[in-house]
């Protein structure tokens, strides 16, 4: 079955690619649960990781990644204290991958063939939260959520290099990989741009009626931006002046985005319990084709652009426990064993 859909994928990608200009005849492939990773182990989690090359899943528990075999579904090595961790980068060409530990201001480096923790390095900032390679400058830029800034970690000498301070709480970030990298400033309902050359801040754009930006995407080749945002909204954004493109409907508690360049296809994850899909082959710009059933509190996602899978880690949850003086805000436990890597992948719905 995992060969048929991998077949059934790259059929799909070849199809698209054939069509050039004729893309917008065609409609978008449809989307859908083909496996449940059954992963376990205790603690909640964030960013989800794809390495493309090794075919592996690298997931933030709280206090540890999990590395899971993408065809097996099995976890085959744990990458320990990285306490608080959030977000996983990858710099291929250097063959190391890179976390965000928020609670212990730092980033853990690793071996991406033997996953063994190879330094840790001090950010310039208080939480580390989102993190990013940036191909231009081969720089990590960690995004520190409760400073307000990013630090700048050059990736050959594994040395702070910069510190520059944003206009608010930054969220997600992607890179064009030609200069710039853009992040959402998620309390000021903004968009900032980054020169890498500089590592100075060039823009602030306005994102309309957004309300809380987290996830970001991007499309190198039409230099457009996909923001989420909490107020149930996709805002598409020219990356060169900043304008408002479009704004399109999407699912509640949102928190990841990510954009298939092949397919032209954008994606939102929506702790609702559902996946938005973006159809942006079409002459008139993007618009919504499907909201594709997943699992509740699955809200961020990763996808893995050689095969068109998507990856969304969530968990089962009991009632929620009674309010107390000690405990005013209860949360509801997570089930034991309980947590999942949904896997969607893409096929031609019948016409």
């Amino acid at each position: 079955m995992k060969v048929a859909l991998l077949l059934g994928a790259v059929g799909i990608a070849l199809g698209f690619a054939a069509m050039g200009q004729g893309m917008a005849s065609r409609p978008a492939p449809a989307y859908s649960v083909v496996e449940r990773l059954s992963i376990g182990g205790e603690g909640g989690w964030d960013f989800i990781a794809v390495d493309e090359k090794r075919h592996r899943l690298y997931v933030s528990r709280g206090e540890l990644v999990q590395v899971v075999d993408a065809e097996s579904g099995k976890v085959i090595a744990d990458i320990p204290g990285t306490h608080g961790v959030h977000g996983i980068a990858i710099a291929e060409e250097f063959g190391l991958g890179f976390t965000s530990n928020g609670r212990s201001n730092s980033v853990t480096v690793f071996d991406l063939e033997t996953e063994a923790v190879v330094d840790t390095v001090e950010v310039t900032g208080s939480n580390p939260d989102a993190i990013l390679y940036d191909p231009y400058s081969k720089h990590i830029l960690t995004f520190n959520g409760k400073s307000s800034n990013v630090t700048a970690i050059d990736v050959r000498t594994r040395k702070v290099v910069g510190t520059l301070a944003l206009p608010g709480k930054p969220e997600v970030a992607v890179s064009d990989g030609a200069g710039h990298v853009y992040v959402n400033i998620e309390d000021r309902n903004s968009l900032a741009s980054i020169e890498m050359p500089r590592l100075a801040l060039s823009a602030e754009w306005p994102l309309g009626k957004c309300d809380g930006p987290t996830g970001l995407a991007i499309d190198d080749d039409r230099k457009r931006l996909f923001s989420v945002c909490h107020s149930k909204e996709m805002v598409v954004v020219d990356a060169r002046s900043g304008k408002l493109l479009q704004e399109l409907p999407i699912g509640a508690e949102v928190d990841g985005a990510e954009f298939d360049p092949q397919l032209q296809l954008a994606f939102s994850s929506n702790g609702e319990g559902t996946m938005t899909v973006v159809n942006c082959t079409g002459p008139q710009g993007c618009g919504v084709v499907a909201s594709v059933p997943t699992q509740s509190r699955a809200r961020t996602l990763a996808l893995d652009r050689s095969t068109h899978r998507i990856y969304l880690p969530t968990a089962s949850f009991g009632p929620l426990p009674p309010a107390t003086t000690a405990q005013p805000k209860p949360r509801a436990p997570m089930v034991a064993g309980s947590f999942v890597v949904l896997v969607l992948a893409p096929f031609t719905p019948r016409q």
